[in-house]
């Protein structure tokens, strides 16, 4: 009989995240979270051809909020006619969800893989279903996944969801359609060549390049303080995904959560840190409450040149880490690879080499 195991790993996802979970025992399971920018698919396609003839499936496909370089990926995952994968539940906040609870309107990607997931996926994402976030009062939410593994949610927070509606609803109405409309959202995709298979997404391949000027991209306060975070546990091996959650609300939820479990402060094996490593996403606060050996970066910082040095060098000082994990070795991630920051800090930092597919964490 196999041990229990947990390993989590990342795939060079330029700027974004993916990030793949396999746990179990003598069965694997798998989670999918987050899809990266739209060229992360090749990546994707590459993991899922390493996994054993017959046994592409996944428990769980998380998107943790709809900025594109976490959708895009999963747009184009979807996309695919047959799907390559099979897949029992689908977690997204899509507009469908959030008008529910809040009347939200969620953006172009959001429209776009709404309309895949209602088309390739229908019983593992439920379009009507409840938005998947925190309430402000009461006992933090949980579930458990069939194999075993127990997520909490951490984040969105309602007045976070609320936040986005403003940006949203502007962004939806310059596309020319209603958010919502899955129809009119499944013909403005069939329009983006970028995401569309060999073949053509709805079996034709019409000339698209004329509708390539304009790219979507979008990176605010308000859709990374919607992001989906939890903590995921499995056979006393734990991890936090923070996606790139606001650190009051995971501060808060964490807070909660060590009152629910009578303890100072949460105590697991590895944090994925939320936003790539941004100094305003990582607070003193937060990382008080955290106590962990290893936190994962997943960066090239060719964007927004995470991570940065504040986030790290608080890291260091309050996290007390014994690994920190890079996906990338870049100018920003070169300061703390050096034989003489480790040496200071007490670390040992691990980087993805050039030639590896993902960066794996074995827990």
């Amino acid at each position: 009989m196999t041990s229990p195991f947990l390993s989590v790993e990342l795939l060079p996802a330029r700027h974004g995240d993916c990030i793949w979970i396999e746990y179990g025992g003598d069965e694997v399971h798998r989670i999918l979270i987050d899809g990266g920018p739209v060229d992360t698919f090749e990546r994707i396609q590459n993991r899922l051809a390493q996994t054993p003839a017959g046994d592409q499936a996944f428990e769980l496909i998380m998107l943790s909020h709809v900025d594109a370089d976490h959708v895009e990926g999963l747009v184009r995952l979807f996309a695919e006619n047959p799907l390559p994968l099979a897949v029992e539940e689908v977690w997204f906040n899509g507009w469908r969800q959030m008008n529910q609870a809040h009347g939200l309107l969620g953006p172009l990607q959001g429209e776009f893989l709404s309309a895949l997931l209602a088309e390739r996926a229908p019983r593992a994402w439920k379009s009507g279903g409840p938005a998947w976030l925190v309430p402000n009062q009461g006992v933090l939410p949980t579930h458990t996944l069939e194999g075993g593994m127990k997520l909490t949610l951490l984040s969105p927070t309602p007045a976070k969801l609320d936040k986005m509606a403003k940006a949203w609803k502007k962004a939806i109405r310059k596309e020319g359609f209603a958010p919502g409309d899955l129809k009119a959202a499944w013909k403005a995709l069939a329009q983006r060549k970028k995401f569309l298979p060999k073949k053509g997404l709805l079996g034709t391949t019409p000339d698209l390049d004329a509708l390539l000027k304009k790219q979507f991209l979008r990176d605010d306060a308000a859709p990374n303080g919607s992001s989906i975070a939890v903590l995921a546990e499995y056979e006393g091996k734990s991890i936090l995904l923070l996606a790139d959650a606001h650190p009051d609300a995971v501060a808060n939820s964490i807070e909660r959560l060590c009152q629910e479990r009578g303890t100072d402060c949460l105590a697991v094996d590895a944090v994925k840190l939320a936003h790539h490593g941004s100094k305003h996403n990582t607070s003193p606060a937060l990382l008080k409450k955290i106590r962990s050996p290893r936190y994962l970066v997943s960066t090239n910082g060719d964007q927004f040149r995470h991570p940065d040095q504040e986030c790290i060098a608080r890291l260091l000082r309050l996290g007390k880490p014994s690994h920190l994990y890079f996906n990338y070795q870049s100018k920003y991630t070169k300061p703390w690879l050096t034989d003489a920051a480790q040496k200071k800090f007490r670390y040992k930092a691990v980087v993805r080499g050039a030639e590896e597919l993902t960066l794996k964490v074995d827990l």
